[in-house]
């Protein structure tokens, strides 16, 4: 009996689902749809909708109150739903008016973005990177640099205030939609640009005001329309920077020199009100002639001198000074200093003055030339001192000469550089003066006579008498004459004996003979021997005074020679 009425109750229930599939079907209600229902009831928690199902589906109050719809809600009114649910597991209804609200939205920012309308919103909150926008129950994202087109600090003006944005990103899998307000302001701007473009042209003049300033030009201000005033347009005079004329706010006439076509970016200019005085003074100035002038600027290639006002020239740095060819304009010439300068090229084409100021000082290589020849001498300071030489500045002259290590002493040694220091005046010959190179070779050691002309006259074998100045362990220093250069006879080249190679056996001031068994006349080097005299003395003595058939001993004959100590002369 049971197991019947189990079966009776289950064949019941399928048809009572059938039934009510029918008529759902029938009424054409799908889950996850905006569909229309009439308000039956308005609660304190709850809003009843009555679709035609079942059962009423209820609301929550708070659906309404997040767009201050409750206070128009009335019963019996029609209302648009979402039917999230026919039945749910309570067997009720399940609607939103919120989701609804949404899904009605969503299709209008699709349709907007689609065909790039402007939706109405209202900034309502904050948020990471930017703020949420409320259009029509939509929340969208605006990126903190579509606010403006301008950065702005502060934005409490525009929150929960109706605006206008332009919907420019949608992403419909992520349900994500990015809004613009600075696209709308920019739509604007342009528009109100093209207006004021239109009624002005090229050559007309207008007012504006200062509204920005940089290094290198200014921005005005013409009715809201912004136009650019280069640093180069500011002042037919060279400036260094616009703040020097111009000030933020500051009111100003120019004239519109170029308007692009594509971009409408307008150029003014200032100094285009006004006759260019290069071309108006230009005439007055002679090529040659030396003029009064104010350094205006210095830069790393010259320096900028103003003859008069509108009227500049560029001083080159190879023309500020006729030796110091390196150097660095700023160390010649001062801002705002008076000097004279002399015209050396006028172009009337490019407007360029080209100027000199080493000119009006006199070449110092002319009067060089008048004072002094080669082979002369001259007084000077040491300036500076390099591994290799010596640089010397000239008394008297703007003019450096080089006494290169060579010609400071007949040694001819790099350690002579040691004996000089800087500021040191020494005297010297002038060897060379090269006006091509515009260089200057000086030295030392020409003004003695060269101690090696000595040996110019002398061959190997010649024996010579020279001077002892002082001994040591590897021998003798001698003379021949010129203490400037010493020549060293080795020990072992001393005498013929060892036991009378000792340096001790000389002393200072003692004139000895020698014969000279090297010359290296390029290396200005002699090699000197006693030993090498003794040995040609001894053969000489054996030829004259031995004979093989006398019998005599070779000792017997030469014993008092080789006794006898080097001849020494006093």
């Amino acid at each position: 009996m049971e197991e019947i009425i189990k079966a009776n109750k289950s064949k019941s229930h399928e048809e009572f689902e059938k039934l009510l599939s029918q008529d759902l079907g029938n009424r054409k209600f799908k889950e996850g749809e905006i569909s229309s229902g009439i308000i039956s009831q308005i609660g304190k928690k709850f809003v009843f909708v009555d679709l035609g199902l079942k059962s009423e589906g209820a609301i929550p109050i708070d659906e309404f109150k997040l767009t201050k719809e409750l206070d128009k809600l009335k019963v019996g009114e029609k209302i648009d739903v979402l039917l999230e649910k026919i039945e749910n597991k309570s067997g009720d209804v399940v609607i939103s008016r919120e989701k609804a609200r949404k899904a009605y939205s969503w299709k209008k920012m699709e349709k907007a973005f689609e065909n790039k309308e402007e939706v109405k919103g209202m900034i309502i909150s904050k948020c990471k990177g930017g703020f949420i926008v409320d259009v029509d129950s939509c929340l969208c994202f605006l990126p903190g640099s579509q606010i403006d087109f301008k950065p702005l600090k502060n934005i409490d003006h525009l929150m929960k205030v109706p605006q206008t944005f332009e919907c420019v990103k949608l992403d419909k899998k992520r349900g994500n939609i990015v809004v613009s307000r600075r696209a709308i302001i920019e739509k604007i701007r342009d528009h109100d640009r093209n207006k004021i473009i239109e009624k002005i042209k090229e050559g007309d003049v207008v007012e504006g005001s200062v509204k920005n300033l940089t290094d290198w030009g200014a921005f005005i201000d013409i009715n809201g329309v912004d136009a650019l005033l280069h640093i180069t347009d500011i002042s037919w005079d060279r400036i260094n920077k616009p703040s020097e004329l111009l000030s933020i706010g500051q009111s100003i006439k120019a004239k519109i020199i170029k308007i692009e076509e594509g971009s409408k970016k307008i150029s003014l200019g200032i100094k285009q009100l006004t006759e260019d005085p290069y071309l108006k003074t230009i005439h007055k100035y002679e090529i040659g002639k030396n003029y009064p002038a104010t350094i205006t600027k210095v830069q790393d290639y010259g320096c900028f001198a103003k003859l008069e006002e509108g009227l500049e020239g560029l001083i080159h740095q190879s023309e500020l000074s006729w030796t110091k060819k390196n150097i660095h304009p700023g160390k010649v010439l001062s801002t705002s200093q008076k000097i004279e300068v002399q015209i050396l090229e006028k172009d009337m084409d490019k407007r360029r003055l080209s100027l000199s100021y080493k000119n009006t000082l006199g070449n110092p290589w002319v009067k060089f030339d008048k004072d002094f020849k080669v082979g002369d001498q001259a007084e000077g300071v040491v300036k500076n001192i390099t591994d290799y030489a010596l640089f010397i500045s000239i008394n008297n002259y703007e003019l450096d000469g080089m006494i290169h290590y060579k010609d400071l002493s007949w040694s001819e040694k790099e350690n002579e550089l040691e004996k000089f220091k800087k500021n040191q005046s020494i005297k010297f010959k002038i060897l060379e003066i090269n006006h091509k190179k515009e260089k200057i070779r000086l030295g030392i050691k020409q003004l003695t006579a060269d101690p090696f002309e000595f040996f110019s006259g002398k061959k190997v074998s010649d024996v010579i008498t020279v001077i002892v100045d002082h001994s040591s362990k590897n021998g003798i220093y001698v003379n021949a004459g010129n203490k400037d250069q010493l020549l060293l006879i080795k020990r072992n080249q001393l005498a013929k004996e060892p036991e009378n190679q000792r340096p001790t056996r000389f002393a200072q001031g003692d004139k000895v003979d020698a014969m000279i068994t090297e010359i290296d006349k390029e290396k200005k080097e002699a090699i000197l021997s006693i030993k090498a005299l003794e040995e040609k003395q001894s053969k000489e003595a054996v030829k004259k005074y031995g004979s093989t058939d006398s019998g005599a001993l070779l000792g017997d004959i030469l014993g008092p020679l080789l006794n006898k100590k080097p001849k020494k002369k006093k």
